[in-house]
């Protein structure tokens, strides 16, 4: 039900759907990733009123278009369901909308995306670093991210 009603809304932005063992996914176009999140939370048929997760894969050397996906998962304490939205994004733009308006949960994990893979959240209130320090130097779950590469050393600031 829920992929119908959001493929009937949103036609060609979604790209592809699929269930799997009760689990709904849809790949979406980025632009319309606001738009979409909004229709989840306030369509009262769908009543999406958490944000359970935010993260991002990286697909790099892999047979795919596109290097980053995006990865929501929402759910529905009501209604008792959950989707998985993807938003794919090319190597060289990797940002999104942010989600922070519609659920300020989302200000942490989009942080740590953005920490860890270096995805942008546009319009984000604060991002910065939440795991490593600010320092540091690149994006540590980046496949291509140089397994022993040497961070410089930060002591106390005084």
């Amino acid at each position: 039900m829920v992929l119908e009603k959001i493929k009937s809304h949103f036609g060609e932005a979604i790209l592809e759907t699929h269930s799997f063992r009760g689990d709904d996914t849809a790949l979406v176009a980025r632009e319309i990733i606001s738009e979409l999140a909004k229709f989840l939370k306030e369509d009262p048929e769908l009543d999406f009123n958490i944000l359970m997760d935010l993260t991002a894969v990286d697909y790099l050397k892999m047979e795919k278009p596109y290097r980053y996906e995006v990865v929501y998962h929402f759910f529905s304490l009501a209604k008792k369901h959950r989707v998985r939205i993807k938003v794919p994004l090319a190597e060289e733009n990797p940002s999104v909308a942010t989600l922070t308006s519609l659920w300020p949960i989302a200000n942490w994990f989009e942080r740590e995306v953005w920490d860890m893979f270096g995805i942008r959240f546009e319009g984000h209130p604060n991002l910065k670093r939440i795991m490593m320090y600010e320092e540091f130097v690149g994006h540590p779950l980046r496949k291509d991210y140089p397994v022993r590469k040497r961070q410089p050393l930060i002591g106390p600031k005084n």
